[in-house]
């Protein structure tokens, strides 16, 4: 044990001093200006791990180099842990481990070649890392040969440069004042953790430069306001009570902290009693974080950061560890696991989410989108009431809606002109009896009533998310936060920089900072116009093949000798047409956001924020586009571009364009809505989330050698952080942002066809609520606290969206449904100021003489009579008239009604929406009075602050100028009061 060794590096942790006094604790304020903690000592020498020449899985220094990075030793003498505490501690079980890092192990060629002939295991281990090695691609051959020999030389120059990068950050970071231990031997083969703490001092430091606003110890009461909205509030939320979670932080609080930016020099005024708790986890990380991306490898050809590490493999990760395990009965009180019982639970379904809690543990952002998907599906049940009052009127009224009567009524004896040609022929109008019944249930005068609705409750949603937003700033004390805080640039951007300033190197003058410019980023941007221009014709041509899949198969069942297979086709083309419109939707969301990501990392954006808001409208236009595409052209397009009898207009040939059915395409557009609204919910939103962990997790488990039991018995060895990466990486909020805005725009741009739309929405956000807290309880790593006071772009989305809602519906009402065609005969064409004669009102005459050539009907008796003249519905002269088949001057009368709806529903609806705008204030009454309160009390204490300065410097003063005979000759001078205050913390 006591020979030194300094070719290896030690697996253990970085122990100043091996001092057993925690870091953290109160400290000395003399020994503090004296020795920094945290400062690594170059010429010490340090004892070798037990053990370690039978470990064959260590990383290796330099040996060129008598410099070594001070390490504590994790392991006894007889190889067990010096500590079993599994908790996010270090291996003293004191020390918090406030972020973690990973990377791989590879070893030297010549140990894995000696390890090759004892251990079978560690030959298979060798094998799998030299598979996943860039320059491990020729088949295996004997270790002998030299061209595995070379191989395995280029693989060790890249391991060794990676281990050097590592070093040389691990100095700087020990530099900043953090404390690093290495954990090379855990149960996760090839992985070695650097685990990360920061110490007192270095929180201090760090939360003074990020202006972290915190507690003082100033406490003052929160007065609810007085009025009758206030006195409302208080009241539902009593009456509520048993709906919210047993949350301490959930719950409304009296009293409330005045905060403050952190400053050492005025320590004093806040609780540093017990300092453990005055960061909570989600502060250390984040401060961590800061620290991390501020560190940088300079070793290098050209400087690099966490984020350029990572992205060239010298980490393999990085993240925050979670609080705690969830499920077991050693499992301690943490919040992770009270997020998992009173959040993240079905059974909980019914209860409010704990969006204090929420945000202690994730952060502002994480914090914000649950808080939005709350009041959103909050929102969501009053339009689903009245959703399906408008329904329930619809089927009530149904019996009474004479159009349908009309078209059910067989003694009418009305022959339709045939669907298609040749194969069709022709059929009586009574048999779309089942359809203009069903019409019926989305298209009444209700539905018109439920479009204004729908708009007014989109700005009513938007000003109660506004004013939502504004009280959680003022509870998280973010109302001075701004968005100006520095950005980091991205490792990619970086690595370009890099290129082009090796490039210019003599042409750029000293001094000038090389950036990348729109003529760097110009390809880019040609590629980024050309995909999307592509994608979106592909999604054009997806829609237009199925529209000849519905015009081929209508036309293939009506020539079928089978009786099943003619009956009810229109009913069978429908619904099938709208699955397979599902279908592809939920394959090209796939494939446009891989296509979305890769343009944008194609633009190099400078930071992360610009890379997510070029990421979010890319994709957001592509999946919009894709969604809405099928359900736009039923809805405007479908039955306006056909033609007429004898004149049809064909596509591609002999494929005759589609037509409505006589009661319109709303019934379609109903189906289709429903089967994609249903379709993306059910499968792309919640089979998908839910099962493709489980079958990652099932595949997982049979690669695996264990059994369930020894998996279990793993499980519970295993140290915080070796269960942490495990998990599945944190990819962002984008995802879980955009499936609601798409199902926003569902819910709102198209509701006058579909009155039951929001409460689908409600239904499905009641399950994803829950669904995407077990998943970021359970399934994802910790994602970094990000502070955010308001949902960003997202917002503008919103509020775009809201304005679309009004145009389309307006569009919808009086384009696609019979809305304006019934008010128009019943006030200006009804003999009796009734619906009597509307069906008949709306259908034209054909002579079937006039068919074209090979377009007439195989099997003209079909109906058993031969027919001379058909209808079709349209508004057109009759063919004896002196214009035959021109358009009537009815169509122009309903074409002027239609017009001067869409102008009036639209400016009516706009300016209503303006006026509610206007009339909510965005910052609640009490809140604005609340935050002028805290203004007022900061410079009360501050004053405070001032004057007792002064008071004790007075004194001071005065005690120096008084000084007593005998005080003066028989003792020392007594030492000057100070005003009383904690130690410097730095």
């Amino acid at each position: 044990m006591e020979r030194r060794d300094d070719g290896d590096e030690l697996v253990g942790s970085l122990n100043h001093h091996d001092s057993t006094e925690e870091p953290g604790s109160p400290l000395d304020s003399g020994s503090s200006q004296q020795e920094e903690p945290g400062i690594m000592r170059r010429n010490d020498t340090y004892l070798p791990v037990p053990g370690e020449e039978k470990n064959l899985d260590v990383d290796f220094v330099n040996t060129k180099t008598n410099e070594s990075i001070p390490m504590k030793n994790l392991y006894a003498e007889d190889g067990s842990p010096l500590c079993h505490r599994l908790g996010p501690y270090f291996s003293d079980g004191r020390r918090r481990v406030d972020y973690v890092l990973a990377y791989h192990i590879q070893k030297p060629s010549s140990i894995r070649r000696q390890s090759s002939r004892f251990s079978d295991s560690n030959f298979i281990r060798r094998l799998r890392r030299s598979l996943s090695m860039r320059s491990s691609r020729a088949p295996l051959q004997p270790k002998e040969d030299p061209e595995i020999a070379a191989q395995e030389q280029r693989t060790d120059y890249h391991e060794d440069d990676k281990r050097f990068r590592r070093e040389e950050f691990e100095e700087n970071l020990l530099e900043t004042g953090l404390e690093l231990e290495k954990d090379e031997e855990g149960k996760i083969p090839g992985i070695g953790f650097l685990k990360i703490h920061a110490p007192w001092n270095v929180l201090c430091r760090e939360a003074e430069f990020m202006k972290l606003k915190m507690p003082t110890k100033k406490v003052y009461d929160v007065k609810q306001g007085s009025n009758v909205v206030e006195k409302i509030r208080l009241f539902i939320h009593k009456v509520t009570a048993p709906l919210h979670p047993k949350v301490d932080a959930n719950r409304p609080e009296s009293f409330k902290s005045l905060s403050h930016p952190f400053s050492r020099e005025k320590q004093h005024l806040f609780d540093l009693s017990d300092r453990d708790k005055f960061f909570d986890s989600k502060t250390r990380s984040s401060i961590v974080y800061e620290v991390l991306k501020r560190t940088r490898c300079t070793r290098a050809k050209y400087s690099m950061g966490i984020t350029s590490l990572l992205a060239n493999g010298v980490y393999t990760s990085a993240y925050p560890l979670h609080d705690g395990d969830i499920e077991g009965v050693n499992a301690e009180p943490n919040d992770r696991k009270l997020l998992y019982e009173e959040w993240a639970s079905y059974s909980c379904f019914y209860k409010y989410q704990p969006i204090g809690l929420i945000r202690k543990y994730f952060g502002e952002k994480v914090g914000l989108y649950f808080a939005w998907l709350g009041v959103y599906t909050q929102m969501l049940i009053p339009a689903a009431i009245v959703g399906v009052i408008v329904f329930l009127y619809g089927c009530a009224t149904v019996d009474d809606n004479i159009p349908s009567m009309e078209i059910c009524d067989p003694r009418n004896n009305i022959t339709m002109c045939p669907l298609c040609d040749r194969a069709c022929s022709y059929w009586k109008l009574v048999t779309a009896c089942g359809t203009a019944r069903a019409s019926h249930l989305f298209d009444n005068p209700a539905t018109v009533f439920f479009s204004i609705f729908m708009a007014l409750w989109a700005v009513l949603f938007m000003e109660h998310w506004k004013r939502r937003q504004m009280r959680l700033n003022y509870i998280w004390d973010l109302t001075g936060f701004g968005e100006e805080e520095e950005d980091h640039n991205r490792a990619e951007y970086e690595f370009r920089v890099m290129k082009k300033t090796m490039r210019q190197e003599h042409s750029t003058p000293k001094g000038e900072k090389v950036k990348l410019t729109c003529t760097d980023r110009l390809p880019a941007y040609l590629t980024t116009v050309v995909m999307m221009g592509f994608m979106i014709t592909v999604t054009f041509a997806m829609v237009f093949g199925v529209i000849l899949y519905r015009i081929s198969i209508k036309a293939a069942l009506h020539m079928s000798t089978y009786p099943a297979a003619r009956y009810n086709i229109r009913a069978t083309v429908k619904t099938t047409a709208a699955i397979i419109n599902l279908i592809i939707i939920i394959i090209l969301d796939e494939i446009y956001a891989a296509i979305a990501r890769w343009l944008t990392a194609l633009e190099v954006p400078k930071t992360d924020k610009s890379f997510e808001q070029r990421l979010i409208f890319k994709t957001f236009v592509l999946k919009f586009v894709n969604a809405f595409t099928p359900i736009v052209y039923l809805a405007f397009f479908r039955g306006r571009l056909v033609g007429r009898p004898g004149n049809y207009l064909y596509v591609v040939g002999s494929y005759r364009m589609e037509e409505c059915a006589h009661a319109g395409c709303l019934m379609e557009l109903c189906i289709q809505l429903c089967i994609t609204m249903l379709g993306k919910q059910l499968i792309q939103n919640n089979l998908f989330e839910i099962g493709i962990p489980k079958l990652k997790k099932l595949l997982r488990k049979r690669k695996s050698d264990l059994d369930s039991k020894q998996e279990e018995e793993l499980n519970k060895t295993m140290h915080r952080h070796e269960k942490d990466h495990i998990l599945g990486p944190f990819v962002g909020l984008s995802p879980e942002y955009m499936e609601m805005i798409i199902q926003f725009g569902m819910v709102t741009l198209f509701v006058a066809s579909f009155p039951l739309a929001p409460l689908f929405a409600l239904l499905n956000n009641i399950i994803e609520i829950r669904l995407d807290a077990k998943k970021f309880v359970m399934e994802l790593r910790r994602p970094i606290a990000v502070k955010a006071k308001d949902i960003g772009i997202w917002y503008n989305l919103l509020r775009g969206l809201s304005k679309v809602a009004v145009i389309v519906n307006a569009f919808v009402i009086s384009f696609t449904s019979d809305f304006i065609p019934r008010l128009v005969y019943q006030y200006m064409y009804s003999p009796d100021g009734t619906m009597h004669g509307f069906v008949n009102h709306t259908l034209s005459y054909f002579n079937v003489s006039n068919f074209q050539p090979g377009t007439d009907p195989l099997q003209p008796m079909h109906l058993g009579y031969k027919v001379e003249i058909c209808r079709y519905k349209d508004y057109r002269e009759p063919p004896w008239s002196s214009t035959p088949y021109e358009l009537s001057k009815e169509f122009w009368a309903v074409l002027a009604a239609r017009l001067a709806f869409v102008v009036v529903f639209q400016n009516v609806v706009m300016l209503m929406s303006d006026f509610v705008d206007w009339l909510i204030p965005d910052i609640p009454k009490d809140i604005s009075l609340q935050i002028h309160k805290e203004k007022i009390l900061m410079v009360e204490l501050f004053m405070k602050e001032e004057q007792g300065k002064r008071l004790a410097a007075r004194d001071n003063h005065n005690q120096d100028n008084y000084t007593s005979p005998s005080s003066a000759n028989h003792s020392p001078a007594q030492p000057r009061s100070r005003p009383v205050s904690h130690a410097n913390c730095c």
